[in-house]
């Protein structure tokens, strides 16, 4: 398991950890925003004038005028755009559903980079061989419920494997057909896996045996709320269109 080599003493206090928090989450944001987890990087809005004047424009309309003074309520037709941050916002820096999607974010880009760089497949496909390893002769199906993907998703990669020969279909109707690996297949997992768990080994390298212990079963009862995300009822303030 990977220590810190640095020298430096391990923070402890709430607020260094915080800090730390905060700095990951930055850093983490920056890649996102230039492309690095997965989305393309967003067009510039704005251009640079002068180190004390910035114009946004939008559609070639003018939407702020010089720093330093106050536009007003600022239309570009409809509706008014706003210009500063609302006072009711989420902490970014505590709220756990971003932290979670920051840290698999992170994980896939590296891992799917990997695997293309490696195999030319990608972490869909590493999944389907990975479930059909720990459960021979499951179905499209049986992997999609067990890896909590999208069936189309499930499919594609499925195809993408067979025409790779790395799985086989058993006979049986098209979306049940059982699964299993061929020996190709089996070598593909044997060669694959490390890097998935090298992931696991970099993200866990600070924690203790008791800590990661402690983090998986933190983790395991996260899980059982699962099936209330799909049964909660909608909030007064989403839409159908959220």
């Amino acid at each position: 398991m990977r220590r810190r080599t640095d020298g430096r003493p391990r923070s402890t206090s709430s607020s260094h950890r915080a800090e730390d928090v905060r700095r990951v989450v930055l850093r983490l944001s920056r890649r996102h925003a230039d492309g690095g987890v997965g989305t393309p990087a967003p067009s510039p809005r704005y251009t640079r004038v002068t180190d004390s004047a910035v114009i946004r424009r939008r559609n070639g309309v003018p939407l702020t005028s010089d720093l330093g003074t106050d536009p007003g309520a600022l239309f570009v037709g409809s509706p008014e755009i706003v210009t500063t941050p609302l006072a009711d916002v989420i902490d970014t820096v505590s709220f756990t559903p971003r932290l979670i999607a920051l840290l698999s974010n992170a994980l896939v880009w590296r891992e799917s980079r990997l695997l293309r760089q490696s195999f030319n497949l990608g972490t869909n496909d590493w999944r389907v061989i990975s479930a059909l390893a720990t459960r021979p002769g499951a179905t499209s199906s049986d992997i999609s419920e067990f890896l909590a993907m999208n069936k189309a998703v499930v499919s594609k990669s499925v195809n993408t494997l067979i025409g790779r020969g790395l799985i086989i279909p058993a006979d049986g109707a098209r979306g049940s057909r059982p699964l299993y690996l061929t020996r190709e297949g089996a070598q593909m997992h044997d060669r694959m896996m490390p890097i998935s768990l090298e992931g696991q080994e970099i993200i866990l390298g600070d924690l203790s045996a008791a800590e990661v212990d402690q983090l998986n079963s933190l983790l395991a009862r996260l899980l059982l709320k699962v099936p209330d995300l799909s049964s909660a009822p909608v909030s007064s303030g989403a839409t159908d269109t959220d």
